[in-house]
C-alpha cells in the first residue's frame, strides 16, 4: 500500500509488528531490509514515532533502547550510552551539539498492527 506525497515520492508502508509487540513508553528495533529503526510507543500521549537506531553521536546502533520523556512538552528519546537527547518529532538534537540529528519515519497504526512508512521514488 502507497500514499502519494509528491508526484515523484511517495510512502511505502510496511508491516512492522503488533501493538502489543512494543512496552508502553519504550522502543523496539525494526528493521527494514538493511535499516535499522527504532520505533516507540509514547503511551501517555497515545502517540507512535519512528526514528533512525543509529545514534548519530557515537554510530551505535542504541536508540530503540534509549529513555523516552519530554523536553519542553516535546516528546523525546535519550541515547542509553551518551544521554544525548533527541526530539521525537522531527529528530533534531535537544542537547549541546546541533550538527547531528536524528532521520524519521511515519508511523500508523491500524487494529492491532503497526506499520512504518518509507519514503520511495516513484
Amino acid at each position: 500500500m502507497s500514499v502519494a506525497i509528491s508526484t515523484s515520492t511517495t510512502i511505502a508502508w510496511f508491516y512492522a509488528c503488533n501493538v502489543n509487540d512494543v512496552p508502553n513508553n519504550g522502543g523496539v528495533c525494526v528493521k527494514y531490509d538493511e535499516v535499522q529503526i527504532a520505533l516507540f510507543r509514547f503511551a501517555r500521549r497515545d502517540a507512535w514515532y519512528a526514528t533512525q537506531n543509529l545514534c548519530p553521536h557515537r554510530q551505535q546502533m542504541a536508540l530503540s533502547r534509549g529513555m523516552t520523556g519530554t523536553h519542553d512538552g516535546e516528546p523525546k528519546v535519550a541515547c542509553p550510552f551518551h544521554k544525548k537527547t533527541f526530539s521525537l518529532e522531527d529528530g533534531r538534537c535537544l542537547s549541546d551539539d546541533t550538527e547531528c540529528s536524528l532521520t524519521t519515519y511515519p508511523v500508523k497504526v491500524e487494529g492491532d498492527r503497526v506499520y512504518i512508512g518509507i519514503m520511495q521514488e516513484a
